[in-house]
């Protein structure tokens, strides 16, 4: 159950690592990158609950000696490994399974902060990225300890694909590269804001280089690069001989609240995507 519980953890981590991506090409299997985001929430669930019980599985043979309740079983000569990979790995499982457990223990902590509803996202934002560090430790801690054989093996193939898949993920997020590709810079054009129902109106000239969008779908704007992208609902349609974007902006938290102080006519501001299936055509 050791082994096995830690592949299932290992594979939904990597999953999540890769949807941290903003992929593009998977948003129709799923219907939106919204619901993207929902199944990345759900595979960290899942992980942290594995990995507890992968935790708990080999710690608990070792509480049951250390209480009495189960006697150390003998060990006799490990017999001689020949192959060089598997004996390099055999050197090095004391450090990953240290590096591992301290690994285990930041992850869990990072991954029950994202779950915490009124943590603030400028936070968020800082932590979240740290989930990526940890992962590339359990890559490690992951490759050094899961059977050799297994390696050799179907399951064994899948878990490397994904682990190398989501190491790429990790470096990706490292580097703030996420979304690079798709990204331009704006111009703020107009403010208009609307106090009566606490909205601000943001018009933004973008350049070459943006592909279009329908109303509906939505944008990741970035303003302050000490808080991230912000995900905002486009309210404009598509002209391609004027090349504006713009948002209509609720305020509901602490960042929609400060925009309209923070924002101001002239500004440059980063806007990645369009990303979504809804749209109201």
């Amino acid at each position: 159950m050791v082994q096995y519980s830690g592949v299932v953890a290992m594979g939904v981590m990597s999953v999540a690592m890769i949807l941290a991506l903003r992929p593009r090409w998977p948003e129709r299997w799923f219907g939106g990158l919204d619901k993207m985001y929902r199944l990345h929430k759900w595979l960290g669930i899942t992980a942290l609950v594995v990995s507890v019980a992968h935790w708990l599985w080999s710690q608990a043979p070792k509480w049951a000696v250390g209480w009495g309740l189960l006697e150390r079983p003998a060990r006799g000569e490990r017999p001689a490994v020949e192959n060089p990979v598997e004996a390099l790995f055999m050197s090095l499982r004391g450090s990953a399974e240290g590096v591992g457990e301290w690994a285990f223990y930041v992850a869990v902590l990072l991954i029950a902060l994202a779950l915490v509803r009124y943590f603030p996202y400028r936070l968020f934002y800082k932590t979240h990225r740290l989930l990526a560090v940890a992962y590339l430790v359990l890559v490690f801690h992951a490759v050094v300890l899961t059977r050799f054989n297994y390696w050799t093996s179907p399951i064994g193939v899948v878990l490397a694909l994904l682990l190398a898949a989501g190491t790429y993920g990790a470096a990706i997020v490292l580097l703030r590269r996420v979304g690079a590709g798709r990204e331009v810079q704006g111009t703020i054009i107009s403010l208009h804001y609307y106090p009566g129902v606490r909205v601000l109106e943001t018009e933004i000239e973008v350049p070459q280089g943006w592909p279009g969008h329908k109303p509906g779908q939505f944008a990741f704007a970035t303003s302050d690069s000490s808080e991230g992208a912000h995900p905002y609902t486009i309210a404009s349609g598509w002209n391609d001989g004027d090349r504006k974007i713009t948002f209509v902006t609720k305020e509901l938290g602490d960042h929609t609240s400060r925009l309209r102080q923070k924002l101001s006519v002239g500004q440059h501001v980063r806007i990645e995507g369009p990303y979504g299936c809804f749209d109201f055509e």
